[in-house]
């Protein structure tokens, strides 16, 4: 019987130095979309036969004596898996229980340095690129949770592990690439939900406790500031802390702004660029050079990689290290106009995500991951 193996436990074998091939089933358009790093791709149905393509697989994995197999959902890496097994005993087989969906769901912590007083707690959602946070004071053990995945286990088990306890839950706008556990969660622990008071423009069907222009919330001793910041959506805040940390969601990344037309119509998507220009560059790049930035995405690549930095480690710039280090934010107002028309292809069934997060939608549990499959995009 074919061993299986979690997600989890594949993102440990990663990161560490034990040799084995990773081996992708998925059609091609499939894996060339996104794939695990350093997965070799053998296209394989779930009811093919092994029978005169063990030459082929033979070649595409070179002496390893350790395969591992994945696919989308365990099916077709299963079946390889069970054939290999029968057919040869040069490898010691295993397949990842759960496949790509399983996969979706591992996470990475890191607590961010540089911030003063405020602890802050990154969750990194590896196939994604997703990043969340944990957001506390030291002195009070108080923390609000900001931009949380529907795997709000993660956010509860990242704010235990640092001592402190959720009071409140802020999704800083209307989500489109993936499904938002904010509300899920503030529901879970009893505590206020907030957005920005501009969510009433998206037509957010629930409750929730809305943030005005430049309110300040207490957590603590710590100051978190919503500061409006249109441009990626028209309701997008960003969260100052303290004057130390500024987590920009999806208006600045690492390297790249976020895009504009996933809310907007095509003929209002210029009027999402010029948002977002007016903001990068009469409110966030007005900030201090030494702020940190801590934006809620990294991109992630076909290959499976983070664009900046690795798993575990710090995604984060400042203010100082963005605008002399992307080249969009160099553009005049025209050209950035311009180079925000062509995003690139847009996230996987972000229409739907986007309905779901905005209360219209009702997504059984079983159907959430399978609406986020693929990379995120949300990157211009």
């Amino acid at each position: 019987m074919v061993t299986t193996l979690t997600a989890d436990r594949l993102a440990e074998l990663q990161d560490g130095d034990e040799e084995f091939a990773l081996v992708d089933t998925r059609p091609e358009d499939s894996y060339d979309s996104w794939h695990v790093p350093g997965a070799l791709h053998f296209p394989f149905g779930p009811d093919e036969e092994l029978d005169g393509r063990l030459e082929e697989f033979e070649e595409l994995v070179g002496d390893t004596e350790r395969v591992i197999t994945i696919c989308a959902k365990g099916l077709s890496s299963g079946n390889l898996a069970t054939q290999l097994e029968s057919a040869t005993d040069a490898y010691a087989v295993e397949t990842v229980d759960g496949g790509m969906k399983g996969w979706s769901g591992v996470y990475d912590t890191v607590e961010i340095e540089g911030t003063g007083d405020a602890r802050i707690v990154q969750i990194q959602r590896r196939a994604k690129g997703c990043l969340g946070y944990v957001v506390g004071c030291g002195e009070t053990g108080e923390a609000v949770v900001v931009d949380p995945t529907a795997d709000t286990d993660e956010f509860t088990v990242a704010a235990e592990e640092a001592g402190l306890s959720v009071v409140g839950v802020i999704d800083t706008h209307v989500h489109a690439d993936h499904v938002s556990g904010g509300r899920q969660l503030a529901d879970e622990l009893e505590v206020p939900y907030y957005l920005s008071e501009r969510a009433t423009e998206r037509d957010v069907e629930f409750e929730y406790d809305a943030l005005e222009r430049n309110e300040v919330l207490a957590v603590g001793e710590r100051e978190l500031k919503a500061i409006a910041s249109p441009g990626h959506t028209s309701e997008m805040i960003n969260v100052l802390v303290d004057d130390r940390a500024l987590l920009t969601a999806d208006t600045l990344h690492v390297d790249s702004t976020g895009r504009t037309e996933l809310e907007f119509s095509e003929d209002e998507g210029e009027e999402g660029a010029r948002m977002l220009y007016e903001t990068l560059h009469r409110t966030i790049l007005a900030e201090p050079e030494g702020i940190v930035v801590l934006p809620g995405h990294v991109t992630v690549t076909a290959d499976g990689e983070f664009a900046h930095g690795a798993p575990g480690e710090e995604i984060s710039t400042t203010i100082r290290e963005a605008r002399t280090g992307i080249d969009a934010l160099e553009l005049d107002e025209e050209a950035f106009v311009d180079r925000l028309a062509d995003a690139g292809e847009k996230p996987a069934n972000f229409e739907e995500i986007i309905e779901r997060n905005r209360g219209a939608l009702e997504l059984a549990p079983e159907d959430r991951v399978e609406l986020e499959m693929g990379p995120n995009n949300c990157s211009a």
